[in-house]
């Protein structure tokens, strides 16, 4: 499914790339293979153990093709529904959606969020959650088109004013 080299996304982490296999003893004398991640922002390296990528959620980055639903979603303005949920509810609910890895959810937490900061601050938890999701959701636009982060930032903010 995913091999050395691979464009991913690990949920609440962003993308980055397979840069190794490894193979490492464990407690009980077995062997465990892990894929070492190198994300794109964070200069961070994660080990996952291989026989536990489909349960962190760990996928591919979208395609050229999906970024323009992800560009409808940022474009399109989100329903007041939300207002009425008091804030904690509401932070969960964005956290929830972030922790699926699906990037759709991320874009619309990103719009959400974004577009609520235009109208009244957000409260010191919301503010950090946007600054997550723009995160995730600028590392994955940075793979899939091949992008520096101030560019992806640039494709980022003309859905916004």
């Amino acid at each position: 499914m995913f091999e050395t080299g691979d464009k991913i996304v690990y949920p609440m982490h962003g993308a980055g790339m397979i840069h190794s296999i490894e193979k490492r003893s464990d407690e009980k004398g077995g062997v465990v293979e892990y894929f070492i991640l190198e994300m794109l922002l964070g200069d961070m390296k994660i080990m996952i153990p291989i026989k536990n990528v489909e349960q962190v959620g760990l996928r591919h980055v979208i395609s050229e093709e999906q970024l323009a639903e992800i560009e409808n979603i940022l474009a399109s303005r989100p329903e007041n529904t939300m207002k009425s949920i008091t804030w904690n509810r509401r932070f969960n609910l964005y956290l929830e959606k972030m922790k699926s890895g699906d990037i759709f959810e991320v874009a619309a937490v990103v719009r959400t969020l974004t577009v609520q900061e235009e109208e009244k601050k957000l409260s010191t938890g919301e503010r950090r959650l946007l600054n997550t999701a723009r995160q995730i959701l600028l590392s994955e636009v940075m793979l899939v088109r091949s992008q520096k982060l101030e560019e992806a930032d640039i494709w980022l903010h003309k859905f916004f004013n």
